[in-house]
């Protein structure tokens, strides 16, 4: 009932810059919170970063300083800034949304995920 479609991946050199994008679609109520994780091969998915509706953000510490989330509540969006990227921030990638779809009804998407790829 909710999807979520993500954008932005690809592959880039280390110390190059991506920017990932999600839209969220489908009969909401109200979204929360939104966020970035990311599943490297061989390994769990972690938290990358995440954002309120307050604004409030939360990074991981192998990212802070280097990623910015934002949002745009209007559009249902948000977007991770990812900066001088190191090849240990290749995983894919996975959008994250959380919050009502009626007044008593939550939900806890994730995208389908994208690819991000940094060379060496």
């Amino acid at each position: 009932q909710v999807q979520l479609v993500e954008s932005g991946g690809g592959l880039v050199q280390a110390g190059g810059s991506l920017r990932l994008s999600c839209a969220a679609s489908g009969r909401i109520f109200s979204i929360n919170g939104m966020g970035w994780y990311r599943q490297a091969p061989g390994k769990q998915r972690e938290l990358v970063a995440t954002i309120s509706n307050g604004a409030s953000t939360n990074y991981l510490d192998s990212v802070k300083g280097r990623f910015t989330i934002s949002r745009d509540t209007a559009k249902n969006t948000v977007y991770l800034q990812m900066n001088s990227l190191k090849p240990e921030d290749t995983a894919v990638y996975y959008c994250n949304a959380h919050g009502l779809l009626t007044a008593w009804r939550n939900f806890n998407s994730f995208g389908q995920g994208t690819q991000v790829t940094v060379s060496s």
